[in-house]
């Protein structure tokens, strides 16, 4: 076996296979010695393997000396070829697929150049170093400029720099259902302009006048930049109490803004109950 292929069994599998693939893909290869196409299959996986580098792990098992394995799998032809990552299958194909088919399957798995700048990126921002995260995520755009996590995460830092602009451009440039964080960016960046309100004078003319419903907004809006959303959502959940049709009902549409930025939790869902108890 090479340092990038190796025989695993019923014993080994949960340590070589499910624990690695926390680190790096592992494409699990099952076989039989009687089985003409896994002989046509063994020697490309075992090239592709070599030529990544370590980039994914070749495991291959017998089927017929792993049953259990092969079972457990749903494997009911060979060869079987399943691939691991985070300790859950997340791909496979059957029979013996011609090279240039065994690579796109792999080229699927591995991380490409750009993502792999990218997590250096991130490394680099949770070291402090939000320059050096900054030009590395430019490099993984000159790459693939399509990247959408390669945006985002630029996005991301901009809002941590109070860049607005640049934000919302990166943000803008990303359709809705493309990547779940997208709502939560733009529910962020709906508050960033909030920070400059004098909350004293908001909450004074609150306590005159209750009915005050801009100074409730832009409080709730005040409070939720700053990181103190019960607090925010208490005084929007207020305006729809009031009024619901006050600014083409943006206390709910808000709210709803609120609910995007924290992304669920016992929070979000005990002031969904409460925002549905008082529009019924």
């Amino acid at each position: 076996m090479s340092e990038h292929a190796l025989d695993v069994g019923l014993a080994d599998f949960a340590q070589s296979v499910l624990e690695e693939s926390k680190h790096r893909p592992v494409v699990v290869d099952f076989w039989a010695p009687w089985c003409g196409p896994c002989k046509s299959l063994k020697p490309i996986l075992e090239k592709l393997a070599a030529e990544y580098g370590g980039k994914f792990l070749l495991a291959k098992i017998n089927s017929d000396d792993n049953q259990e394995l092969a079972a457990r799998y749903g494997v009911r032809g060979i060869p079987s070829v399943k691939a691991f990552v985070n300790g859950q299958m997340v791909d496979e194909f059957s029979g013996a697929l011609p090279e240039g088919e065994v690579r796109a399957f792999l080229d699927r798995l591995v991380p490409s150049p750009a993502d792999e700048l990218r997590q250096q990126a991130a490394d680099a921002r949770l070291a402090g170093d939000v320059s050096g995260a900054l030009k590395l995520l430019a490099e993984a755009s000159k790459l693939d400029p399509e990247h959408v996590g390669v945006r985002l995460d630029a996005a991301e830092i901009m809002l941590d720099l109070n860049e607005a602009d640049e934000a919302s451009r990166l943000i803008g440039s990303v359709p809705d259902d493309a990547d779940p964080r997208v709502p939560a960016l733009k529910a962020r960046l709906q508050f960033m302009g909030a920070a400059g309100e004098d909350e004293a004078a908001l909450t004074a003319r609150v306590a005159v006048n209750g009915n005050d419903l801009e100074a409730r907004l832009k409080l709730a809006n005040l409070f939720v930049a700053a990181g103190r959303h019960e607090a925010g959502m208490d005084q929007l959940l207020e305006i729809v109490r009031r009024d619901r049709g006050f600014g083409d009902d943006i206390g709910r549409k808000t709210l709803l803004s609120v609910f995007n930025l924290l992304g669920g939790g016992e929070l979000v869902s005990r002031y969904r109950r409460l925002l549905a108890s008082v529009l019924n």
